[in-house]
């Protein structure tokens, strides 16, 4: 049998932005909130690809090679929670249409390729918290984070442990805006 690798395309944060997520989720979520994630998981994913043979990740590889899309600007100013998941998340009161270019392209790709995709649309967030409480309070508006995104990067999920770990396996650069 062939080996499978549990992957998906995500926006990579800059490690200092990521250090700045985690010290602002201390200063406002209390440690009973839920399970934080680790720093460096702090990712926003683009399009889930799941368990995927090596040939298939070759082909969805060459695919995302192919995508040719400016960077952009992301500004993540919004917290919110799903109940029914358990997760608390940082997203973009106005997701730049780069970001959902860029999503509904590798959405597509993947499952023209075979991979299931969620039928629910591309909600961009950040994962902050894990077995949040349904009593959870949002942090009030007023905070506000902006990065530069010039490219984008397969990642592997992995399990080492007992933990979580996301491995980048590939980068892909966006164009640079003239």
């Amino acid at each position: 049998m062939a080996h499978l690798n549990r992957l998906f395309f995500a926006l990579e944060l800059p490690k200092a932005l990521q250090q700045e997520i985690v010290r602002w989720r201390a200063t406002h979520f209390s440690p009973e909130a839920g399970k934080p994630v680790a720093a460096a998981n702090l990712h926003m994913t683009l399009a889930f690809l799941g368990e995927v043979s090596a040939e298939k990740q070759q082909a969805l590889t060459d695919l995302a090679g192919r995508i040719s899309q400016p960077g952009f600007t992301l500004r993540l100013d919004d917290a919110g929670q799903w109940p029914r998941s358990r997760v608390a998340f940082l997203g973009s009161r106005q997701p730049p249409r780069g970001l959902l270019q860029l999503a509904a392209l590798l959405r597509a790709q993947a499952a023209r390729s075979g991979c299931w995709q969620s039928p629910q649309p591309f909600h961009p967030h950040i994962t902050l918290l894990r077995q949040t409480d349904s009593t959870l309070r949002l942090p009030a508006p007023g905070f506000s984070w902006e990065c530069r995104i010039t490219e984008f990067v397969l990642y592997a999920s992995r399990v080492e442990q007992g933990r979580t770990r996301y491995q980048p396996l590939q980068r892909f650069a966006l164009k640079k805006e003239l």
